[in-house]
């Protein structure tokens, strides 16, 4: 008896759960104001743009996989501590 109800709880929580993934265009709540307007820019972003991560947040990968050792090119930062 204990476990078929906790299998119906368990059915009732996921499906309660399936309903929350609803999308929907993001809007401000009537209380808010939205953020104030980047330095630079002229007109506000909307929702979307402030979702988008800038390019040095998640830089496109260019870089194809070694399939064999290689040696690599020196690297004129690569310098030795001072002491």
């Amino acid at each position: 008896m204990s476990q078929s109800r906790n299998i119906l709880l368990a059915g009732l929580g996921a499906l309660a759960l399936a309903g929350c993934g609803n999308k929907a265009e993001l809007k401000l709540a009537p209380d808010q104001t939205p953020p104030p307007i980047p330095y630079g820019r002229e007109v506000q972003p909307g929702a979307d743009d402030l979702l988008k991560p800038p390019a040095q947040a998640a830089p496109a990968r260019n870089v194809e996989p070694r399939r064999r050792s290689q040696d690599r090119e020196d690297d004129p930062f690569d310098l030795p501590p001072e002491d």
